[in-house]
């Protein structure tokens, strides 16, 4: 395993983990709060970072391999992402937990597989306009990155309903 690798699964890990202790300590309601700008409720956003690290590792591999990702747009995510909130609307915590905890363990262990080699491999990403991007951005940008883009979002949208609750 390269100190590289090593380095993006801690952190992908250590975000993992933030986001299921906060998610664990949430009340029922708190779990059903939908996200501002989002409109997805937070267990759903939970579950739907669980369920994206095996298609966000994929992605890393194919341009390990040099490979290009084509095909993916903006269109193609946000369908993707609307499905799965109707899909997951009743999403309970235990199943959203469980289904992180085993997703990014496994993401990280899949990163801890790659070489530097493999991490600094690239090719054109349809996501990112074309542009020809390495493997380890791309893990960077959604695999690692994901957990603590969306805790972010959860604890504001549970800062603005404490807000409103007592301005209410």
């Amino acid at each position: 395993m390269s100190k590289r690798s090593n380095a993006l699964a801690l952190r992908l890990e250590k975000g993992a983990l933030a986001l299921e202790a906060y998610a664990n300590a949430l009340s029922e309601a708190d779990w059903q709060t939908s996200v501002p700008h989002d409109g997805r409720k937070i267990g759903v956003v939970v579950h739907h970072v669980a369920t994206m690290y095996p298609l966000e590792i994929d992605l890393a591999r194919t341009l390990a391999a040099g490979l290009p990702i084509e095909g993916v747009t903006a269109e193609v995510v946000d369908h993707m992402n609307a499905a799965h909130a109707k899909e997951y609307d009743g999403v309970t915590k235990e199943e959203a937990l469980g289904l992180l905890r085993r997703n990014s363990a496994a993401a990280a262990a899949a990163i801890r597989s790659l070489t530097d080699d493999d991490l600094d491999s690239a090719a054109i990403v349809s996501l990112n306009s074309s542009a020809p991007l390495t493997c380890q951005f791309i893990l960077e940008d959604h695999a690692v990155r994901h957990s603590y883009h969306h805790l972010a979002k959860i604890r504001a949208a549970l800062r603005k309903k404490s807000a409103a609750l007592t301005t209410g």
